[in-house]
């Protein structure tokens, strides 16, 4: 299988990271004396599950490395328009692709092995969509000062991970279905008219299961999918706050002076 690393976006004057980016690329944030999208590349050339990697959103001339790296492509837009050009990359290259990984280059702190781990879990069927999600109790044994946000679902709660999995022909063939999931991934209100009202009320009173809002979903968007519930909280614990960063420059400075 392919991957897509997503690396653009320069953090702005008033958001939580400009002070430590001034400027620069939150990808090439140092992480223990590396940029941050280094860790997730040298993840990836240590993961057997991909073969190649399309890393869109960075100059060509910056100074990462990676012995899977086919291509780099610079920003082609809002998030849609990014994953859009890395599938159609990896199609280019290898036009027999039936799924890619997509992977931000906010989580620093996985590793092959988490990888080869999620490609797996998701190759035991076919779906369109694969979504990884990380339960509470996993990521805040792990990483217990993260302060992550939680759905609260009948069976589980949960967080939503930043390593996940699609079928290539879903993301060029529907673009009115992708913009939906794009425009609500952070809206409660697109979010209601993406599920429907009445899924919004189960889930805020917490009386619909993991598998049953899934089918709800993937119903409504006309779409195949399946929740993965990862073991792994390094693929859910990204970078998006200052204490987030130190959380994870400590953690792998610990792990590359062990």
């Amino acid at each position: 299988m392919d991957a897509i690393v997503t690396a653009g976006g320069i953090p702005e004057q008033g958001e939580p990271l400009y002070d430590f980016s001034r400027g620069e690329y939150k990808a090439l944030l140092d992480i223990a004396s590396k940029p941050m999208v280094q860790w997730v590349l040298d993840a990836i050339d240590d993961a057997k599950t991909i073969e190649r990697v399309v890393l869109i959103g960075l100059p060509e001339d910056i100074d990462i490395k990676s012995q899977k790296l086919a291509a780099m492509l610079p920003t082609q837009g809002d998030m849609l328009e990014n994953i859009r050009g890395g599938v159609k990359k990896i199609l280019e290259i290898n036009p027999d692709a039936r799924h890619t990984v997509i992977v931000s280059s906010d989580i620093p702190s996985i590793t092959g092995e988490m990888v080869d781990w999620a490609v797996n879990a998701a190759m035991q069927s076919d779906e369109d969509i694969y979504y990884n999600v990380i339960e509470k109790s996993v990521m805040e044994k792990r990483f217990p000062t993260s302060n992550r946000s939680y759905t609260f679902l009948k069976d589980i709660a949960i967080c939503g991970a930043d390593l996940n999995i699609i079928r290539t022909m879903t993301v060029t063939s529907n673009d009115k279905m992708w913009r939906k999931i794009i425009a609500a991934r952070k809206n409660v209100f697109k979010q209601a008219a993406l599920v429907g009202y009445d899924t919004l009320v189960l889930l805020l009173l917490r009386a619909i299961t993991l598998e049953d809002a899934v089918k709800v979903v993937t119903k409504r968007l006309n779409v195949t999918g399946r929740a993965i519930v990862c073991p792994y909280a390094e693929i859910g614990m990204d970078i998006d706050k200052p204490h987030q960063l130190e959380i994870l420059r400590a953690d792998l400075a610990q792990k590359q002076g062990a």
